[in-house]
């Protein structure tokens, strides 16, 4: 059982659901990001996305596009995030860490070289946004081999065909994409969230995890009580950006643990 199904499975056994955060890798620069991670997981994080930067990242809105554009100007690549990945288990924590990112740096890279480098740093999960399920057998297959899970997409118009190839292929989680748009989007139908949940779990059978519009603890308590994980990413970078220099750590500890409150007090229950 991969560390991510581990903690599911502790979630679950605890009446509590998963807190996953999502930062950029590099940014506001990469001496920053091992703190931030740290931060992450002093607020209550469960599992981490940690965002590969590309200069292309189309399903972010503005501000993880931001992001992205300081993290490269400050020099960040795929080795370089996994120099942090490594850093990170250095310290012993064991809170599982997904990389988030575009197929172009891992084919640059190459997927065999890539899914190793990453499971020896240390990673739990890739999610790919730009590698459709039903044309990447043979990458789910290399993570798998790897001891990494590899999760995928799903969103509102997605079919029953799409729900049937990602459990062809998928572990770890599912994300589901809670509204048309990109990251950072302010408008989330809870309505169509909780029609679309019961569906997903009954076709794909693994946790669901819902992204995209969540910005505070009210709305991420609601998610709580429909899926099995809370992602938040854009308003996590909003708090970075904001920052003084060096406090950026300490303000998102504060906000996301202010999250974490909210989901537990909620009690977090389908």
């Amino acid at each position: 059982m991969s560390r991510i199904q581990q903690t599911f499975t502790r979630l679950a056994g605890e009446g509590r659901k998963a807190l996953i955060p999502f930062i950029t890798a590099g940014d506001p620069n990469p001496e920053m990001t091992l703190p931030l991670m740290q931060a992450l997981v002093a607020g209550g994080a469960d599992i981490i996305e940690l965002g590969v930067p590309f200069s292309d990242p189309m399903a972010d809105g503005p501000t993880i596009q931001r992001a992205s554009e300081r993290a490269l100007a400050a020099g960040m690549s795929m080795r370089r995030v996994l120099d942090i990945v490594r850093s990170f288990r250095a310290t012993g924590d064991q809170t599982p860490v997904v990389l988030m990112g575009y197929a172009n740096p891992i084919e640059a890279m190459g997927v065999e070289p890539f899914v190793k480098a990453t499971a020896e740093a240390g990673a739990d999960g890739v999610l790919v946004v730009d590698y459709p399920p039903e044309e990447c057998r043979g990458f789910a297959e290399s993570c798998r081999a790897g001891g990494l899970d590899p999760i995928f997409l799903l969103a509102p118009t997605s079919t029953e065909k799409r729900f049937e190839d990602v459990a062809a292929v998928g572990g770890g989680y599912i994300y589901y994409v809670s509204l048309k748009g990109v990251t950072g989007s302010a408008t989330l139908d809870l309505d169509e969230v909780a029609r679309r949940i019961p569906a997903i779990r009954e076709k794909v059978g693994m946790p669901v995890g819902v992204g995209f519009g969540i910005r505070d603890g009210a709305t991420a308590a609601k998610i709580a009580a429909l899926a099995d994980a809370v992602v938040i990413g854009s308003r996590i970078i909003e708090e970075i950006e904001s920052s003084a220099p060096g406090e950026a750590p300490s303000r998102v500890t504060a906000f996301l643990r202010g999250v974490r409150e909210a989901m537990d007090a909620a009690g977090g229950a389908r």
